[in-house]
């Protein structure tokens, strides 16, 4: 009996290894071909978003855009940029991750969740990265970054990288089967961006407005990340179970999806 279990631990240690070794292989591919081939470009995949945040951000200075809440303008639309930004570059690179790294699907060791979920750990590594670098920018500006309450602040972060996990797990798999829906992806970031509540506050619009934007998770964690800044910000459009549970259902599905099409799939 302990012969068998001394096997099956081994057999078990071995599968992992095998798993870690092709996402590290799936890695260093997307890091090497993405940027100017070679690993460090990777550092690159932070700059993008970092850039879009503050070319943003000079932008709503330049046009004398007030903060509805606190004294900074920056840091009031930096606590909506960074949770948008971070959910939709996750969600969208992962869309593209499958149909980027198709033929890599023609190694019997690589599987579709290895290039989903390799892509993803990229992704949310240059999340952190882009964090942690917005959070050094607002020092040097002056801002204080560190928000009213950061167990809160935190939560909200994290949901919105569980919510790029989920919903880009969902893409990547229809892409498989309807490639334009990629393009079709892209726009619909623009209807995200654009209802997340980056460019208004929500609590001094009428509530049906607000009603009906908080069906969509994106703006929710924003509502989420600014309220945990400002302790008189208005939380009624926050639905937290609603938003995690969003976010949770939406990596269930898009594993069930990949588990049931998995032939059709590799076979396309």
């Amino acid at each position: 009996m302990a012969y068998r279990r001394q096997r099956k631990r081994s057999a078990m240690s071995l599968a992992l290894e095998q798993k870690m070794n092709v996402m590290n292989a799936v890695m260093l591919r997307d890091m090497r071909t993405r940027f100017f081939n070679h690993g460090l470009g990777f550092l690159v995949q932070s700059f993008w978003p970092l850039a879009h945040i503050f070319m943003l951000i000079v932008i709503y200075n330049l046009a004398g855009r007030t903060a509805a809440y606190g004294d900074s303008v920056t840091l009031f639309f930096a606590t909506a940029l960074l949770p948008t930004m971070s959910f939709m570059y996750i969600s969208r690179f992962m869309c593209l991750s499958l149909i980027l790294n198709r033929q890599m699907l023609s190694f019997p060791a690589v599987k579709i969740v290895d290039i989903m979920f390799a892509r993803a750990f990229l992704e949310i590594m240059a999340a952190f990265l882009t964090l942690f670098l917005t959070i050094v920018i607002l020092l040097i500006l002056g801002d204080n970054p560190f928000p009213a309450d950061p167990i809160q602040a935190v939560l909200a972060y994290l949901t919105s990288l569980l919510l790029g996990v989920g919903i880009g797990s969902l893409a990547g798999v229809i892409v498989m089967f309807f490639e334009l829906f990629a393009t079709i992806y892209a726009l619909l970031m623009v209807v995200v961006y654009v209802t997340s509540g980056i460019v208004f506050v929500a609590p001094l619009m009428p509530k049906v407005i607000g009603d009906v934007l908080s069906w969509s998770p994106v703006f929710g964690c924003v509502e989420w990340m600014r309220s945990a800044y400002y302790p008189s910000y208005p939380d009624q459009f926050v639905s937290k179970y609603y938003i995690v549970g969003i976010g949770v259902g939406a990596v269930c599905l898009g594993l069930l999806l990949e588990r049931v099409f998995r032939r059709q799939i590799m076979e396309g």
